[in-house]
């Protein structure tokens, strides 16, 4: 249930928290942060696809370089593993070993669905068992199911693959994820890649206060759909004392750091071009403060998720890119959700033109203002 607050609580308009978010997120202007320090700040990206990483980045970072970001990858400074809402996101090596067990309630949660094809499945044993064979050789999905299946021949394929997903730290290794190579998906333990051992489950209260530092001013149940989490409310509690109360216009009660930036609603918010499952847009309950209400659900197809335009902090449309194949030119297709003005129009190309300079190699490209199909 929703906690309100009192009436004393300032108010944040819709405006506020999106002009809040933004800053925090590095959207409102480019940071020279390195890529490594950007990602920890963020707690994360959003990673299911190996793209998205790097393009979140172009957006948020002056004089990024997506040849810094693959060279930590293969480094082994940032890794790629399933932590929260139980999808892939590249994390710092310190906070792979952090997070993962920090969401290992909801992973546990995630097996429940999966019961009756691991009937009969030792689960301690199958965890033993998975991490001997992808610590002994970095595995496949398909070689892992084989060899789980072996030994539990009466099991449900894929519900022993989630089973050892679910309980051990699997990341995905190199190149898989690096920019420009090509690779598919093989699995080891975070502590065989990293070379050190996992550490114990925090308590939640300091990925609280980097919630806030990442994604504030935001209500418990925020977080909570942030990392797929429950009962975070004492967490809160315990912090109360050191963090600010505000309410949002449905009176929502939300928190925040003293000292984190809130800028003010007419703060100007330029044009911004974000992958497909960008954390922005899937860290809140309650996204209105980046999604309007006319727009919501317009950012996907089904399963399909479109890459996303933000104008003046808002979700207003959708975007394409089309390279060829020897990488010579590119073609960055713009579907805007409403009529942009003559101003607006001159901007969102120009910031195309920046991102398409940064993320591909061609010498010539088009920009065009039409159709996204997905």
């Amino acid at each position: 249930m929703t906690k309100t607050t009192t009436s004393a609580a300032p108010v944040l308009g819709t405006r506020e928290l999106n002009r809040a978010t933004l800053d925090r997120q590095l959207l409102l202007r480019r940071t020279a942060l390195p890529a490594r320090d950007a990602v920890e700040h963020l707690v994360g990206l959003q990673a299911q696809n190996v793209k998205p990483p790097y393009f979140a980045l172009a957006a948020r970072l002056d004089g990024f370089d997506p040849e810094e970001l693959s060279a930590l990858m293969a480094s082994r400074d940032v890794v790629r593993i399933v932590t929260m809402r139980s999808t892939i996101h590249t994390h710092t090596a310190d906070d792979c070993l952090t997070l993962r067990p920090l969401v290992q309630a909801a992973r546990d949660r995630e097996l429940n669905t999966f019961r009756e094809g691991l009937a009969g499945v030792d689960l301690d044993r199958l965890a033993e068992f998975g991490r001997a064979l992808v610590e002994a050789e970095p595995r496949t999905m398909k070689q892992l199911r084989e060899a789980l299946l072996a030994e539990w021949p009466e099991a449900d394929p894929q519900a022993l693959t989630v089973a050892a997903r679910c309980k051990l730290p699997l990341v995905q290794i190199t190149p898989r994820g690096m920019w420009g190579r090509s690779g598919q998906v093989v699995l080891t333990t975070a502590e065989k890649w990293l070379g050190r051992p996992g550490e114990p489950a925090p308590a939640p209260d300091a990925t609280v206060l980097r919630y806030l530092a990442a994604f504030g001013p935001a209500s418990v149940k925020d977080m909570q759909t942030w990392a797929g989490l429950s009962r975070l409310r004492d967490a809160f509690e315990r912090l109360r004392p050191r963090l600010l109360t505000f309410r949002d216009e449905r009176g929502t009660e939300l928190f925040d750091l003293p000292d984190a930036p809130r800028p003010g609603a007419d703060t100007p918010a330029p044009p911004r071009f974000l992958p497909e499952f960008d954390n922005l847009l899937l860290s809140h309950a309650d996204r209105t403060r980046v999604v309007p209400a006319e727009h919501k659900g317009r950012s996907w197809n089904g399963n399909q998720a479109y890459r996303t335009l933000l104008v003046d902090g808002f979700l207003a449309g959708v975007w394409r890119l089309e390279e060829t194949g020897d990488g010579a030119a590119a073609t960055l297709t713009i579907e805007p959700f409403d009529a942009l003005t003559r101003v607006q129009r001159d901007e969102v190309a120009a910031e195309g033109e920046r991102m398409l300079k940064v993320m591909t190699g061609a010498s010539s490209y088009d920009i065009r203002f039409g159709t996204v199909v997905a």
